[in-house]
């Protein structure tokens, strides 16, 4: 680094202190927001850093992060994406490559999943012509079980996609072993939970594929980005290629001949020695990301341990403060898990003096976010009303997530003092409605 971009990088990070809000905390004046991103002087210069170096697509950053990220998530390969949903896109995409074989998926197939979730893990099954299979959820943890999803087992299903629902575990091991014995591919749909575990074990290394999202709201941002973990180099292959538009080729940008032999292959009904930088094998997209999101990342992951303590401990004060208020639900973690919580989810008792509208309500005008358990029961949604889906057993507990549910924050950016302000203001309307 020259002397001179080193000094714009300190003028940089003080400029980043100069800025800061320090007028603190005042309650039902300030936002106490449901999630966001924590940024900090680092963060700040490690973007400018690569703007001074014009690394303006995907480049050395980039691959550094893939790197040292799969180590971190103890996975053999990472592929940055420029958000989560398209690393869903392209895990369940992946499943389909004529490269695998009779392990395939095709239109028709099925895979299990979740009703009560985020469309995105949902979304690229229909987008791939294969079919949803819905399962319903526990209260308390909000996911699914081994038991359910075994039960949804049928003739045609071939995979299973669930998210670990706001960070906490699903019952991954088990279910693991269960699509080992069935022959079924495993999608962990991780973006809520980096870095909880499961009987000592790190979500997303469970599954054949895992997913991760980088967007604020997440344990690590990069702005927008995401990224696709897989040990199988064969998956991780064929991921490459769909992100990078479906080529056969996978020298990096600026890189030619990265195979030695460039001109030698003869692949399709292609003249022999066409240019391997321009065979494409799969269908694919441009789903890349850029060095600056990259550089932001690798800034943020240095925090990853610290970011997860701060979600652990404001989930606690929140559990501990409203342990004895009654009429509320309060979240449970998967036994043997332990969860970097992603929110507080609260259930509002069917049988309440109130409704769970009129709690939020009451929050949101203190200045409390809050926010729905994503999409309630997604069978319910217009989107879905003529698409075609089947759903294993019957979906109560979505159907309560869906009119009774919300959740708060405990990302990092919120203070003890934030902390405190929630559960007075929970614990107060809910002993006016005694």
């Amino acid at each position: 680094m020259s002397e001179r971009a080193a000094h714009i990088l300190d003028e940089v990070r003080k400029y980043h202190q100069d800025s800061k809000d320090d007028r603190g905390f005042v309650p039902g004046v300030t936002e106490i927001w449901p999630s966001g991103a924590v940024l900090d002087d680092e963060d700040r210069a490690a973007m400018v850093e690569a703007a001074l170096n014009l690394r303006i697509a995907a480049g050395s950053s980039a691959r550094k992060f893939e790197s040292v990220f799969a180590r971190r998530m103890q996975r053999r390969k990472a592929h940055l994406t420029n958000s989560g949903s398209s690393a869903n896109l392209l895990a369940v995409t992946a499943l389909t490559s004529p490269q695998l074989g009779e392990r395939r998926l095709v239109p028709g197939d099925e895979v299990i999943t979740v009703a009560a979730g985020f469309p995105t893990t949902v979304n690229p099954i229909l987008q791939n012509g294969l079919v949803p299979v819905f399962v319903d959820i526990d209260l308390h943890t909000y996911n699914t079980t081994a038991e359910r999803i075994e039960k949804a087992v049928g003739p045609r299903t071939r995979a299973i996609m669930v998210a670990h629902a706001l960070g906490n575990p699903f019952e991954v091991a088990e279910v693991a072993q269960l699509a080992e014995e069935r022959d079924l591919l495993l999608i962990e749909d991780n973006c809520d939970a980096v870095g909880s575990t499961y009987r000592g074990q790190l979500t997303g290394t469970f599954g054949d594929l895992a997913t991760v999202s980088f967007y604020p709201a997440h344990h690590l941002t990069m702005g927008e980005g995401g990224c696709v973990l897989t040990s199988n180099l064969v998956l991780a292959r064929i991921v490459e290629s769909l992100r990078d538009w479906g080529r056969d080729c996978w020298c990096e940008p600026g890189e030619s001949d990265t195979c030695r032999k460039r001109f030698g292959y003869q692949m399709g009904t292609l003249p022999a020695g066409y240019d391997h930088k321009y065979i494409f094998s799969h269908v694919g997209y441009n789903l890349k990301t850029t060095d600056l999101q990259a550089a932001l990342g690798l800034s943020q992951l240095d925090k990853l341990d610290e970011f997860g303590a701060a979600r652990r401990r404001n989930w606690r004060q929140l559990h501990d403060g409203l342990a004895d208020v009654p009429w509320l639900l309060l979240p449970k973690p998967t036994p043997g898990s332990d969860p970097s919580w992603f929110g507080f989810v609260i259930t509002v008792d069917p049988e309440a003096p109130f409704r769970r509208a009129e709690l939020v309500d009451f929050l949101e005008n203190r200045k409390i976010g809050t926010r729905r358990l994503f999409a309630g029961n997604l069978t319910r949604h217009p989107a879905y009303l003529d698409r075609g889906f089947r759903v294993s057993g019957e979906l109560p507990n979505s159907d309560i997530v869906t009119e009774h549910t919300f959740w708060v924050g405990v990302y990092p950016g919120l203070t003890e003092e934030m902390i405190d302000y929630v559960i007075a203001s929970i614990t107060e309307f809910v002993g006016a409605h005694q």
